[in-house]
């Protein structure tokens, strides 16, 4: 597993082969069956991680204590409440694995450590923050102020995966509808064509 991440550090080609081999050394595999948090709401974020193998939730629970999916993360992606981690804060919300999960994480020691012996790491995390504001971005266009059918059709044509993987309660919560909305959604795109 950890010629995974170390593809992937390769991949982004910002770090040379010392430095993604030193780098390594600071990251430890933690085993997450499925339901189990990897950082957890109104807790101090101890952590940043790559995901090797699964997938995991971001989530915070409103007053009526319902979960709100705010995204999913899989496999090559990085994971972490971002600011809670980098201001060291308590996080403002859980993420938790949907799928039993292979986690490489840093610790904010380790990971002060490493930024400050290895600065291109610096890089690497502008670019994660990057695609962390992008992913958030193309949620606010795509979800938003759009009925079911369309929320859901953007997902078969842009994220058929999250249809693949996610279950439906999980989905309809990312999308901001109800379950029965969701399956009606299905329903009327789905629907066999009669002659």
């Amino acid at each position: 597993m950890t010629k995974l991440f170390e593809d992937y550090l390769s991949s982004i080609e910002e770090l040379s082969t010392e430095e993604i081999s030193f780098s390594l050394q600071f990251f430890k595999p933690i085993l997450l069956k499925k339901g189990e948090f990897f950082i957890q709401e109104g807790v101090h974020c101890p952590h940043i991680g790559f995901i090797a193998n699964g997938a995991v939730k971001a989530f915070a629970i409103d007053k009526e204590g319902k979960e709100n999916i705010t995204c999913f993360k899989f496999e090559n992606e990085f994971v972490t409440s971002f600011q809670e981690f980098v201001s060291q804060q308590k996080s403002k919300r859980s993420i938790r694995a949907i799928e039993d999960s292979i986690i490489y994480s840093i610790s904010y020691p380790d990971y002060l450590y490493l930024i400050d012996r290895v600065s291109t790491w610096n890089n690497v995390i502008k670019l994660v923050i990057e695609q962390e504001y992008s992913q958030k971005e193309r949620y606010m266009l795509n979800y938003n102020n759009k009925s079911a059918v369309d929320k859901y059709h953007h997902i078969l044509s842009n994220e058929p995966m999250l249809v693949k993987r996610i279950t439906t309660q999980d989905l309809a919560s990312y999308l901001g509808i109800t379950q029965r909305s969701l399956t009606r959604a299905k329903g009327q795109i789905h629907k066999p064509n009669v002659l």
